[in-house]
């Protein structure tokens, strides 16, 4: 079944949670794409930048792609504070490393950190009832 067309199954949680949309570009070529994709794959992604992302407050992240567009979605307990947390992150093992691996294939400034890298989206429309 192809998730693309039938939806894709969403994680829950037993509190609430929030929710952090943001996009990048990618450079707009087919064999960087496909490394790029290949480099978040199961069996390329690398397993401190995982844990990383776990270690910082992260319950869930998610990344989409249309062409060179990529869109993520990282969904963190109430109480999390991004800032803080993006700093963590950058000093963890290999983030810095890992970030200049992936910026070959990203349309960026080299020697950006990823919270320099991925632009903060507005949310702008929502459907559910809202307290």
């Amino acid at each position: 079944m192809d998730e693309k067309i039938s939806g894709y199954k969403c994680k829950t949680y037993s509190m609430p949670v929030k929710r952090y949309c943001q996009t990048m570009d990618l450079k707009n070529d087919p064999e960087l794409i496909a490394k790029y994709k290949e480099a978040h794959d199961r069996l390329h992604a690398w397993p401190e930048i995982l844990a990383g992302i776990r270690e910082v407050g992260i319950l869930e992240m998610e990344l989409y792609i249309l062409d060179n567009r990529l869109f993520m979605i990282v969904e963190t307990p109430l109480d999390f504070d991004w800032d803080s947390a993006m700093a963590r992150l950058a000093t963890l093992p290999r983030q810095a490393e890992w970030e200049d691996y992936v910026a070959m294939f990203q349309a960026c400034k080299p020697g950006s950190t990823s919270d320099e890298k991925w632009r903060m989206m507005d949310r702008m429309f929502y459907l559910y009832d809202h307290e």
